[in-house]
């Protein structure tokens, strides 16, 4: 058990931090809240330390129930900061309705995240999707003041309870035919000859997990939930939550059911292909920005699957860099919808009141050009190579028309992102007035270096990225 505990200490960390940010609140209520969060940062950034200090450590924890490995400490470090980003920006859009549950909530979203990323057994498994859900559904519905973010977590929470029943039946079958919840267990019974129940089990747990990474057709709670959740609490759920269930269902797709590749790569394929297409499709006509990014994270979790359906440790490699790219450019992306507000300070969502805003807020319309482009994946921006990364992984498993469909399809998405280019840099200017000084030196520092990034110099970190996630993706193979 002491052995056990020496390897887990982000999870241990993020237990106590979390554990004393809420008594801390208990007792001195909503006046101290910067403490509050300077506290959930602390927490965060020790935690992500411990992972670092793990990395390359090859080990199974309590009875093999939680890996402590590279692949779950690729996509922690991803968590975390995703995170740490979102506590730090909370506090100047919540203003006087900032609560000291914000910081509590988001350290144990990412406990639970962590643990999912680190599962290798289905019992893990639920534990740690439903320890993040329960947080998720109460920080959705945080504004309580305000209708959309009430509807937003009542809508969030139905159609979560209803995914987690989906996911503890195909659980239930699982192992009542496999005899096992371990994942190498559940691996070795699917060797031969697969049952109707088998089936039957893998299609259930696989529907729960989109469910998680809204892919299609479990996506009808994330554009509702993505606008009327706040700005910062939306942030947090197009990126930390994404990372921790998609590390999880490459985790069960390889780990647990991979044998089975007849079995769960049609409903992979079919998944990424209706995601990419509705994703895409579905943008065209919305006219508000959190929305419209709602869609481009379908869209972009289409893609994603494309390199899991490969089944192969490249395709495992392209998801690992995509789920990289994709948090840093979604979370310049919502730093910069957390900015538009106009002189009297209202948030502004719709996208035609951003016409014009290139004259009057020059850098920040760069910027969000650079995120749009990138998430298009539209070359030479570095949003490109993840993409090139997934469809070369298709090709080499001879999955040549998913590839092709994915190429024809990421025409379709560039048209809603070049739309909003256009509605920023040639339309008319728009009666809305966009002030300076609407951000914080952090946000600012965020947001440039992102771009940064995504602009061709991230083609020069293509080395380190490569060796980290081949590394990452090793352990599953």
């Amino acid at each position: 058990m002491t052995a056990d505990l020496a390897l887990i200490w982000p999870e241990l960390i993020l237990t106590i931090g979390g554990l004393v940010t809420l008594m801390l609140g208990t007792y001195a209520g909503d006046r101290q809240v910067g403490l509050y969060q300077l506290a959930a940062m602390v927490t965060l950034a020790a935690a992500a330390a411990a992972v670092l200090a793990l990395f390359g450590t090859d080990a199974t924890v309590f009875s093999g129930t939680l890996s402590v490995d590279s692949f779950g400490g690729f996509a922690k470090l991803l968590i975390y900061a995703a995170s740490f980003i979102c506590v730090v920006i909370a506090p100047r859009f919540f203003k006087d309705a900032m609560r000291a549950e914000y910081p509590v909530l988001i350290l144990f979203a990412a406990l639970g995240m962590g643990i999912m990323a680190s599962s290798r057994d289905l019992m893990t498994l639920y534990v740690g999707l439903e320890l993040n859900s329960l947080a998720s559904y109460v920080l959705a519905s945080f504004m309580r003041s305000d209708e959309r973010s009430s509807e937003a977590g009542l809508k969030y929470f139905v159609l979560g309870a209803l995914a987690s029943g989906i996911l503890l039946y195909g659980i239930s079958l699982l192992y009542g035919f496999t005899g096992s919840t371990d994942f190498a267990t559940i691996a070795a019974a699917l060797g031969g000859e697969l049952s109707i129940g088998i089936i039957f089990g893998i299609v259930f747990v696989i529907a729960g997990l989109a469910f998680k990474i809204s892919a299609v057709p479990f996506h009808m709670w994330t554009p509702d939930v993505y606008e009327g959740a706040p700005t910062p609490v939306t942030a947090f759920f197009a990126t930390a939550p994404k990372v921790a269930a998609m590390a999880l269902m490459t985790r069960v797709v390889i780990g647990a059911v991979g044998p089975a590749v007849g079995a769960w790569q049609q409903i992979v394929i079919f998944l990424a292909l209706a995601s990419i297409i509705l994703g895409a499709v579905g943008a065209i006509g919305q006219k508000n920005i959190k929305r419209l990014l709602a869609y481009s994270s379908i869209n972009n979790v289409g893609y994603m699957l494309i390199g899991l359906a490969a089944g192969t440790q490249q395709g495992v490699e392209g998801v690992l860099t995509y789920l990289l790219v994709y948090m840093v450019t979604t979370i310049g992306s919502f730093l910069i919808v957390l900015q538009l507000r106009d002189d009297r300070g209202n948030q502004i969502e719709s996208i035609p009141a951003l016409a014009g805003y290139s004259q009057r807020r020059p850098g920040l319309a760069a910027a969000m050009a650079v995120f749009l482009f990138s998430l298009a994946g539209i070359p030479p921006l570095f949003g490109f190579w993840p993409k090139y990364l997934v469809f070369e992984a298709a090709v080499n498993a001879n999955l040549v028309p998913l590839a092709v469909v994915g190429i024809v399809a990421s025409v379709i998405g560039a048209f809603y992102y070049i739309a909003i280019i256009k509605t920023m840099y040639f339309d008319e200017k728009s009666d809305t007035e966009f002030p300076r000084g609407t951000g914080t030196v952090v946000e600012d520092a965020v947001i440039t270096a992102s771009a940064l990034w995504l602009s061709v110099i991230g083609y020069l970190f293509i080395g380190v990225l490569a060796a980290l996630s081949a590394t990452a993706a090793a352990v599953l193979f």
